[in-house]
């Protein structure tokens, strides 16, 4: 016999007919809350949204969310606070948020001191 199955809300069928788990719904308000010219790490959506262990997630969902619910993807990054997409969506995100007034410094990083984003 096993055990009880663990959910993965980015996968869960009721997803796909409309409804959504509290985590998943909380990371689309908090993501679209994300003022431009601020950023948001992933970790700090995720422990936002009441689980602090769901960064990887909050990566997911983006990935598979950003599209269908228009969400500012590009204002989420990591907690070195650099760009964790690689090539031509990296520099994507990156002109993005340089749009928005967000400065890069050494290395592709943003003074996260500057352009974080409270909450």
């Amino acid at each position: 016999m096993t055990g009880p199955k663990t959910r993965n809300p980015a996968r869960d069928s009721s997803s796909r007919l409309g409804t959504r788990d509290p985590f998943t719904e909380t990371v689309v308000k908090l993501i679209r809350r994300i003022p431009r010219g601020k950023v948001a790490t992933y970790g700090q959506i995720a422990v936002m949204a009441g689980n602090a262990y769901a960064s990887r997630q909050v990566a997911r969902l983006l990935h598979s969310l950003s599209g269908k619910e228009r969400l500012p993807w590009h204002r989420v990054i990591n907690s070195r606070g650099t760009i964790s997409l690689q090539g031509e969506p990296g520099e994507r995100q990156q002109t993005l948020l340089e749009r928005e007034g967000v400065e890069f410094g050494l290395h592709g990083k943003v003074d996260l001191a500057r352009y974080l984003w409270p909450g």
